[in-house]
């Protein structure tokens, strides 16, 4: 979970620029991308305190498999489903409040049952141990589309 609040201490520094948008890199802003990642957090958290650890079982996945070997999701070969999608205006406020919630709700993962889980609409159900590697790599992949906006 270590790396898991070090990105989200690095969204919260990026909020600041959430304004900032360049469709040379993404047809989103910073606080789209921000907001999404929240969303993300928020969903997933859910998802895996209403989940029955009885019911989780394991089933390969060969995207699972690839993005979790190669360590990187790629640009701009997935769409996010309409449920990861962020509603409404987003502004500096609105992205410190969700926020805070975030952080106080990532921290339950730690409680969960191993085999807590998360049903991803690609990659199947993700267990605790998945569930923290997919929340690195997503929140990785658009940390680094935010890096690349706020730098050019």
């Amino acid at each position: 979970m270590q790396k898991v609040n070090k990105l989200i201490q690095e969204l919260e520094t990026s909020i600041s620029h959430y304004e900032k948008a360049n469709p040379l890199v993404s047809n989103a802003s910073i606080g789209w991308h921000i907001e999404h990642c929240l969303v993300i957090f928020s969903r997933v958290v859910s998802a895996m305190e209403k989940s029955n650890p009885d019911d989780y079982k394991f089933q390969f996945n060969f995207k699972r498999s690839l993005l979790f070997v190669t360590n990187t999701i790629p640009r701009g070969k997935v769409k996010a489903p309409s449920v990861a999608l962020p509603e409404g205006e987003i502004t500096e406020n609105s992205l410190k409040e969700h926020l805070e919630k975030v952080k106080a709700k990532i921290l339950k993962i730690e409680t969960f049952h191993k085999n807590s889980f998360f049903p991803h609409p690609f990659l199947n159900d993700l267990n605790v141990k998945q569930t923290q590697k997919f929340l690195v790599l997503h929140t990785t992949h658009h940390l680094k589309i935010i890096r690349d906006i706020a730098n050019k």
